[in-house]
């Protein structure tokens, strides 16, 4: 398996001098299973430039949105593989009692928001329900969890071979409870993420800046260690950066992680646009891209 990082700000893109080490384009992750199959795991501003990569390569993918809030959709619309005629694009998304994913995507992909209407998308377009029970693509068994956030929302954890990478961009698993304290099967997320080779997770704000954003859905860097530590994962990445943090602030961040579990290793990294992942019979492996990434929105 192979994950690239398109886009990790969240919230809102923040292109800038100040933002150029970690970028500043909304969620998106590339994951290439050995099968060939491509999964998309969100669909904000980073996928603009997937789709320009990619743009002829693929017959058939799969989008895995993890909740339909505007910075993990509003790059869809610039997806170049959406305008091609006979391309087989699979949506995955949260499950919603009041609307299908289809009728709640087209909110978004009509005017006044967008002038293309989704019924006019040329590519062939098939909607899913994302599944708690395990369902297979190519070489990789998916599922999905809900977890703790504002709307329905979801996490997702691929599993090929020995290997596991888990998503959970969007998470306050702390809200009402003292995760330290908590048993594992009360937590949001937990059984999710449990023994991941690789978790991608919220930590968009400081500890000192959480108190002023209880309930609004996301980590302090306190809670994403504690669930972290609490679901055995092997390699943290820190996700979903404050669009108002700078390079300079997130690399604090970092220190303040690493303060929380007492060592500084290489087991807890911030996600930066064109990381990439392999997971393989070796193991796990972090770099970064070598071809150029086609820029910011």
């Amino acid at each position: 398996m192979y994950a690239r990082v398109w886009g990790c700000r969240g919230s809102l893109a923040a292109p800038g001098s100040d933002t150029i080490r970690y970028g500043g384009n909304t969620s998106c992750v590339e994951v290439r299973l050995d099968s060939g199959h491509l999964l998309v795991l969100d669909a904000g501003t980073g996928i603009r430039a997937l789709g320009a990569a990619m743009e002829g390569e693929e017959d058939e993918l799969h989008i895995l949105l993890t909740h339909l809030h505007l910075d993990h959709l509003q790059g869809l619309g610039f997806f170049r593989p959406l305008f091609r005629p006979g391309a087989d694009v699979h949506l995955w998304g949260p499950a919603s009692p009041v609307q299908s994913l289809a009728e709640r995507i087209a909110i978004y992909l009509s005017p006044p928001l967008f002038p293309v209407r989704l019924a006019d998308i040329p590519a062939q377009l098939t909607f899913h329900n994302a599944s708690e029970e395990p369902v297979t693509i190519g070489s990789a068994t998916v599922r999905a969890e809900s977890v703790t956030h504002q709307g329905p929302t979801v996490g997702f954890r691929i599993e090929e071979g020995d290997r596991s990478l888990v998503y959970i961009p969007d998470h306050e698993p702390s809200l009402g409870v003292e995760l330290a304290q908590q048993p594992t099967a009360w937590i949001s997320g937990c059984e999710l993420a449990h023994g991941a080779d690789v978790l991608l997770h919220d930590a968009q704000y400081g500890d000192h800046e959480y108190p002023n954003h209880v309930g609004w859905g996301h980590s302090a860097i306190e809670h994403v260690m504690s669930f972290a530590d609490k679901a055995e994962v092997e390699h943290l990445v820190l996700f979903h950066h404050d669009p108002y943090h700078t390079d300079d602030e997130l690399e604090a961040l970092l220190i303040e992680a690493q303060r929380h579990r007492g060592t500084v290793d290489d087991h807890v990294r911030l996600a930066h646009e064109d990381m990439t992942i392999v997971l393989d019979d070796d193991g796990v492996s972090f770099s970064h891209a070598t071809a150029p990434n086609a820029g910011m929105i």
